[in-house]
C-alpha cells in the first residue's frame, strides 16, 4: 500500500468537538524523496523507493552517494519501498504529509522497545503457578510443566518460555488520523504506536 516514512515524536492528547479527551501519537511524516522508481519491465514489479532523513556525507559510502545523486537528493538515512500510489511520481519528487487526510485510517509499523530477558509472566502473560501458601515459596512466577516425560519426551518447538522480549517489528492497524499539520509535516493518530521516541515508523494507508 502507499505510505510514507516518519519519526515518532511522542504522545499527547487533544479534545474533540464534544469535549472528550483523546490520547494520540504525534508523528513527523516526511518529507520523503523518491530515490528510485521500480517498474515491471525492468524490476519485475512496480514500486517507489522513498528516502527520509538526511545522512552526513562523511558517513556515507560512495555507492550510497551515487545512488542518491541520480535523484538529485542528499544521502538519506532510511529507505523503504512502497507500492500502490495513485499518482505517478518521478525520480526526485518530494511527497509530504498531505498524502494523508483527517478522518482516514492508517497502519503504523515500528520496532518495539527492547525489554531484555524477561520471564513468562511478563513476556507471555502467564498467571504463575500455585499459591503463596502451603509451604511453597519460590514458584509464584514459574512457567509450570513444559512437556511430558514418556511422550513426547522432548519440548515442542515454539513453547512459550522466558527469553528476549521486545525489539520486534510490530504493526498497529486501523489507527484514526485525528489531525494533519501540513506546515510542520505532522500527523496525529489516535492511540499508541510501537517504538521509542525518535524511532522510525512506516505509515501506510
Amino acid at each position: 500500500m502507499s505510505g510514507l516514512i516518519g519519526r515518532k515524536i511522542g504522545m499527547t492528547s487533544i479534545y474533540n468537538d464534544a469535549g472528550k479527551q483523546i490520547p494520540c501519537t504525534v508523528l513527523e511524516v516526511g518529507p520523503c524523496v523518491v530515490t528510485q522508481v521500480k517498474t515491471e519491465e525492468v524490476d519485475g514489479y512496480a514500486a517507489l523507493q522513498l528516502g527520509f532523513g538526511d545522512k552526513s556525507e562523511k558517513r556515507s559510502l560512495k555507492s550510497e552517494s551515487g545512488h542518491f545523486a541520480k535523484a538529485n537528493a542528499p544521502v538519506k538515512k532510511k529507505c523503504v519501498e512502497f507500492s500502490g500510489f495513485q499518482e505517478d511520481y518521478a525520480l526526485g519528487d518530494v511527497i509530504s504529509a498531505d498524502l494523508f487526510q483527517e478522518g482516514e485510517f492508517v497502519d503504523v509499523s515500528g520496532v518495539s522497545k527492547g525489554k531484555g530477558f524477561q520471564g513468562v509472566v511478563k513476556r507471555h502473560n502467564f498467571g504463575g503457578v500455585g499459591q503463596a501458601t502451603h509451604g511453597q515459596h519460590n514458584r509464584l512466577r514459574a512457567p509450570g510443566s513444559i512437556g511430558a516425560a514418556s511422550y513426547p519426551a522432548r519440548v515442542w518447538k515454539g513453547m512459550k518460555m522466558a527469553g528476549q522480549m521486545g525489539g520486534d517489528v510490530v504493526t498497529v492497524q486501523n489507527l484514526l488520523v485525528l489531525k494533519v499539520v501540513l506546515d510542520k509535516n505532522l500527523v496525529l493518530v489516535k492511540g499508541a504506536v510501537p517504538g521509542a521516541k525518535n524511532s522510525y515508523v512506516i505509515i501506510e494507508k
